[in-house]
């Protein structure tokens, strides 16, 4: 299994062979350091840790794998190829609290004919006397954004070691710097 850690650069746009304009995410990815190695043995369950600057993060194994990886090796994006399928799990942009209209494309009152204050509220949402409370997962406005996204079968258009960058297919979630998690099968 191929992994390592990133972050987000920004968006551009490469051309192919053919010609035709390919947009790209260029991601950072420096050298990341192995700070721990977990076995079936001793933790019921194969990873490997790994760390960049101050963050640490898992990269879980399939048991049937053999790790080869030891600890305090280095970890560089030259172990991906032009034309390699890979996953980015990374965070999306944090909205803070939003109203029903934002968050889940609620309609809204019409704006006139006794609707005073009423334009972007969110309507009825209980019962009569049963049950009489508001149901769990009943759409309200509430914290948007900033949940962990996995997008996967990113196609590897180039890699630039010298500068430590690879140019994904496609988007990413986050925002730039965001924390990528970046990791293919072999």
């Amino acid at each position: 299994m191929k992994f390592i850690l990133g972050k987000k650069f920004g968006m551009s746009q490469k051309f192919n062979e053919q010609g035709d304009v390919v947009p790209v995410t260029i991601v950072t990815a420096n050298p990341c350091q192995v700070t721990q190695i977990k076995t079936k043995e001793k933790d019921n369950y194969q990873a490997v840790q790994v760390k960049a600057g101050k963050i640490k993060r898992e990269f879980r194994l399939p048991d049937n794998e053999e790790i080869k990886f030891k600890k305090d090796d280095k970890i560089d994006c030259s172990q991906f190829k032009v034309g390699d399928k890979v996953k980015v799990t990374g965070f999306s942009k944090g909205r803070g609290f939003q109203g029903v209209v934002k968050r889940h494309r609620f309609a809204g009152s019409p704006a006139s004919h006794g609707h005073k204050d009423q334009l972007r509220m969110p309507g009825s949402i209980g019962q009569r006397s049963f049950p009489g409370k508001v149901l769990k997962g009943q759409r309200m406005g509430g914290h948007m954004g900033d949940t962990r996204i996995t997008v996967a079968n990113l196609k590897v258009i180039a890699v630039e070691l010298e500068k430590n960058l690879l140019y994904l297919k496609g988007a990413i979630p986050g925002a730039k710097n965001g924390l990528l998690l970046i990791y293919a099968k072999s």
